[in-house]
């Protein structure tokens, strides 16, 4: 904990600093929400088809979900939330002509969640 997913759209693949994302985000999280980051734990999907409304081509989404231990308030949530998006706007930087949509979540993990190392 936390989960972090990301999932980004295949054009924005040599645009976007995932690694120097990932760090920052991890030490964000650990300021706002009190984690631990050696707990901190990131994994990008590429995603290879988008669309978006009626427009097959010329769109980008990157969508980040955080998933915390339960705890944390709404407000602590909102501001993770928030830290991400500007993140996002310092190491992601798309190609001209791409309409880039980014979103962010910041949500409970479910009580069955349970984690190993080894």
């Amino acid at each position: 904990m936390p989960q972090i997913t990301v999932d980004y759209s295949a054009p924005l693949e040599g645009s976007f600093d995932r690694r120097g994302f990932a760090l920052a985000l991890h030490a964000e999280t650990v300021e706002i929400a009190a984690a631990r980051i050696a707990a901190c734990e990131t994994q990008f999907r590429r995603t290879e088809d988008t669309t978006v409304g009626a427009e097959p081509d010329g769109h980008a989404i990157v969508h980040v979900t955080v998933g915390l231990l339960a705890g944390r308030t709404d407000e602590t949530k909102a501001r993770l939330a928030e830290a991400t998006l500007g993140l996002l706007r310092q190491y992601l930087k798309p190609a001209g002509g791409v309409a880039l949509h980014v979103s962010a979540e910041v949500r409970d993990l479910d009580p069955s969640y349970r984690k190993f190392e080894g």
